[in-house]
């Protein structure tokens, strides 16, 4: 059986966060997306870890339900998971890198806590809270509170806070994590990068690549997530789960969800400020500087990619690796498709129409048939996610902060979806 997983979210408690974020609304926008397993997030904040004991039950070894179970969401799984920010001087440099962590129970949660705040880190004061210790220091705590917790980078190329960013990260996982790197067996790659492009980088041969959302409201859980396979519910457990991911089980791990990278907020070069982005062949005319104002560009995801890559794009197709799938979230299909903003009431009434009568986002993006989307929209939405699922699609490239654009109709090719009437009582 097909399971799709989320493992990097946030809670009520992190900063610029949805207020929403509590487990029973988290559970229910789960089964709304079509996601079964979740990451609790922000394990390491004391009121959201008070709140997840009183809220869950361990229903298989790892893995944890809802006591109470509104609506349908007592389908929806929980794991033991959070983000930190690692900010401290290492190797002359001051590294910025934010990192997943899991863990098997809530007893190996309250030692990493416990050790942490030993440490003198203060983790009341955000649910993913900046830890005044390395990438290795947040390693060997794990590690001693519980053999089976799990470390994985997080949006491993963000240029900020990735362990590969161009601002405060490093050239290679040994770099950061010296005698331990053999402990690190997956990075995320985040929406700014997919699969592909990580692939022409040998600094991440050997290494699973997972996708997650980070949301932080409920609306944009699932924005990316990863499919694994389970030969009957009773294999779900955390111990399945972190084997698949440690060995990149081609058996298990059939594929990632991933945003078009083009979308991602840091794809491209750019300035944010002067409203200028460009691709990493310009950055080097311009020497690394906008050329509206002369302050530095901020690099982005697919220029530090090239930095490190020594393979081409072709190359890395040969490689026989986890595959993946580019979609876009259904609410922004709908949204270009009839010229509205995705938040819009006209958005938000086709999608809850379409959830309804056909079911969850993931299975209409990836499964349902374009004939009964059809019906039940109407043929120019159907003919939206038939061209999504091909790639027919294009993308103004995000920069410094800023989300890309997608279009998957045209200008003169929407004007006359917007004409259509969309009458869906």
């Amino acid at each position: 059986m097909e399971k799709i997983l989320d493992l990097h979210i946030h809670s009520r408690y992190s900063r610029a966060c949805s207020k929403n974020l509590i487990p029973e609304t988290i559970a229910r926008a789960c089964v709304t997306r079509g996601i079964d397993i979740v990451s609790t997030g922000d394990f390491t904040h004391p009121q959201w870890l008070e709140m997840l004991e009183q809220e869950l039950f361990e229903s298989a070894s790892g893995i944890f339900s809802l006591k109470n179970n509104p609506d349908r969401s007592e389908s929806t799984r929980f794991i033991l998971g959070t983000e930190v920010a690692s900010i401290k001087k290492h190797a002359g440099k001051l590294r910025r890198v934010h990192h997943l962590i899991f863990a098997p129970n809530f007893a190996a949660v309250k030692k990493f806590n416990k050790k942490l705040t030993e440490l003198g880190c203060n983790i009341r004061a955000d649910g993913r809270p900046i830890l005044g210790l390395t990438s290795k220091d947040i390693l060997t705590v794990a590690l001693e509170a519980d053999p089976q917790m799990m470390v994985i980078p997080a949006h491993a190329w963000t240029p900020w806070f990735g362990i590969f960013g161009s601002k405060g990260g490093y050239d290679s996982l040994s770099d950061a994590f010296e005698d331990l790197t053999p402990h690190i067996h997956a990075i995320e790659t985040g929406l700014s990068s997919d699969p592909l492009m990580n692939w022409q980088v040998p600094a991440v041969d050997g290494i699973t690549l997972i996708s997650n959302s980070d949301a932080h409201s409920p609306q944009k859980l699932g924005r990316e997530a990863n499919v694994f396979s389970f030969e009957q519910e009773s294999d779900i457990t955390y111990a399945e789960i972190k084997r698949i991911i440690e060995t990149g089980d081609r058996a298990k791990f059939l594929y990632t969800i991933e945003f078009y990278p083009e979308e991602g907020k840091y794809h491209y070069d750019g300035h944010a400020t002067c409203e200028f982005s460009c691709p990493p062949n310009d950055t080097k005319k311009y020497r690394g500087l906008c050329p509206k104002c002369g302050r530095g560009l901020t690099i982005g995801v697919m220029n530090r990619v090239a930095e490190l890559s020594t393979r081409t794009e072709i190359e890395a197709r040969t490689l026989n690796r986890v595959p993946f799938k580019n979609l876009v979230p259904l609410p922004e299909i709908i949204a270009d498709t009839i010229g509205v903003g995705v938040s819009s009431k006209a958005v938000t009434q086709i999608y809850d129409t379409l959830i309804k009568k056909i079911g969850s986002e993931f299975y209409i993006l990836l499964q349902a048939d374009l004939s009964l989307v059809q019906t039940v929209s109407s043929p120019e939405i159907a003919e939206a996610l038939g061209r999504v699922r091909e790639g027919n699609i294009y993308v103004k490239p995000g920069y410094d902060g800023i989300f890309g654009v997608v279009k998957v109709f045209g200008d003169n090719e929407r004007k006359k979806t917007e004409q259509k009437s969309f009458d869906l009582s």
